[in-house]
């Protein structure tokens, strides 16, 4: 029994680090603690008694219990593309008040992992993801990874070689400086809630790309260009009573809200000191798991 406590008691260290690899594999807070319990569940029927590393082996089993997971859903076809057929699906977004430390979410979107990134994940195969999140951003050895995948390692650090392609000219490099950002942000919020165009066209990018997830109840909308976005934002500002800074994925956000209600989760990808991409997640039945208030 003292070993099944000690044991478990170890699980519970490596949680957070855990969750934040299913989360980064699946793009789902929920799915991410469903691939954490199993993995317990995995563990609690193994013998580890000869496992050196319990860390390094509770990750590649997470790893390969996201890897199922997507498989399963991507056979399913249940989730479309981040803009296939001009439909929309954000990842959810992990949000936390500023000024206010929660190590476990600090865990969850460590290494800059934002909205914008997660969302070109979300284009990855199942091996693609797995070969890029477990090498490049939790130090997993090719040769391990590549058991779980059943390939060679050359091939597994080639999938990977071709996911960080990918993912690189999907996302340039954006401003790192998150006080600048939120000086962006807030110019951005202040020019729509005042209804001014010319302030708005200021702030984005001439190429920006806007895109919203409202789920089965709402459309989703995917806008290109700042006249199309600036519009969008003044007419979505009149719908919003309260909106408020806050940090999505570690990055300066919004959450906006009606009548005591979540209206929204906006995720901005700055560049220059212009916003180049907006993430708005607008899905009612998302945003209540979320439990943010106004």
């Amino acid at each position: 029994m003292s070993g099944d406590l000690s044991l478990a008691d170890r699980f519970e260290t490596e949680r957070p680090g855990l969750r934040a690899v299913a989360y980064r594999m699946l793009g789902s807070l929920a799915e991410a603690e469903d691939a954490v319990q199993e993995t317990w569940l995995k563990l609690s029927r193994t013998d580890v008694s000869d496992v050196k590393n319990l860390s390094a082996w509770l990750t590649t089993v997470a790893g390969r219990v996201c890897l199922d997971m997507l498989r399963s859903r991507t056979s399913r076809r249940e989730d479309p593309l981040p803009e296939q057929d001009e439909q929309v699906r954000l990842p959810d977004p992990v949000v936390t008040q500023l000024g206010r430390a929660d190590p476990e979410q600090q865990v969850l979107v460590a290494d800059a992992v934002g909205i914008a990134l997660m969302v070109v994940l979300e284009t990855l195969s199942p091996a693609e993801r797995l070969a890029l999140v477990l090498h490049d951003l939790f130090d997993v050895p090719f040769d391990d990874i590549a058991a779980v995948l059943g390939r060679t390692a050359v091939s597994t650090r080639q999938l990977a070689s071709r996911a960080r392609r990918r993912v690189r000219s999907a996302t340039p490099a954006a401003d790192a400086d998150n006080a600048r950002k939120s000086d962006v942000v807030n110019a951005f919020l202040t020019a729509s809630r005042n209804g001014d165009f010319e302030a708005l066209l200021a702030v984005l990018d001439p190429d920006v790309v806007a895109r919203s997830d409202g789920g089965t109840l709402l459309p989703s909308i995917l806008r290109r260009g700042a006249t199309d976005v600036a519009s969008q934002a003044i007419a979505f500002a009149r719908f919003a009573a309260h909106a408020r800074l806050v940090l999505v994925n570690g990055t300066p956000g919004v959450v906006s809200f009606a009548e005591g209600r979540l209206l929204s989760v906006m995720s901005f990808t700055i560049r220059d000191g212009r916003i180049t991409g907006l993430d708005v997640l607008t899905d009612p039945d998302r945003l209540t798991t979320l439990g943010l208030t106004a």
